[in-house]
């Protein structure tokens, strides 16, 4: 679903920049640069991503949904991908208590994919969190680029909860990234 997107609320971080994520400069292959609608203040905070399959359980929508609560609450972001499932119910659970949350698109900012999530994202925007792709406007939500996406997801969080996972997952993918980026990974025992 394309949107109508002022361009001068897009905050355009480059490699290099004062207000680059620090995070980022220590994960292989930084984004040269990040577009950013919302809160760019957040990006260095005390996050942890969230994440998990698309076609996830009723437990696993909960758990991904309190969890997220409860980092907000204690004043942590949440860090998750926008997708369906677990990921969705992260932002969803931020977004209860007006906490911060970042997403981390695999398309251009004025692209809401999974289209269904657009209250959500302007949600996110109004209670102080951000939207972050590396990805110009008008990129379409391209399958090479969720792997890439999550090396940035893995990279802005301090640590990563798998809620659930499929084999052979972009979940997985993230897991790999975090590992390789030397980040705690915790996964919920089902």
């Amino acid at each position: 679903m394309n949107i109508q997107i002022n361009k001068n609320d897009i905050k355009i971080i480059k490699l290099g920049d004062k207000k680059y994520p620090q995070k980022l400069l220590h994960i292989y292959s930084p984004p040269h640069v990040l577009y950013v609608l919302g809160n760019d203040q957040i990006l260095n905070n005390k996050s942890v991503a969230i994440i998990g399959c698309r076609q996830c359980s009723n437990y696993g929508r909960k758990v991904s949904f309190d969890f997220a609560r409860q980092f907000s609450v204690k004043g942590i972001n949440v860090v998750s991908g926008f997708a369906r499932g677990i990921d969705t119910y992260a932002h969803k659970g931020v977004v209860r208590e007006k906490g911060k949350t970042i997403a981390v698109l695999g398309c251009g900012l004025d692209i809401i994919y999974p289209k269904e999530n657009f209250e959500l994202y302007w949600q996110i925007i109004k209670y102080g969190g951000a939207i972050v792709t590396e990805y110009p406007l008008g990129a379409r939500p391209e399958k090479n680029h969720f792997p890439a996406r999550n090396r940035i997801i893995s990279g802005l969080s301090d640590g990563v909860l798998v809620v659930e996972a499929k084999n052979k997952s972009g979940t997985l993918i993230t897991v790999e990234h975090a590992l390789d980026q030397g980040k705690d990974v915790y996964a919920v025992p089902r």
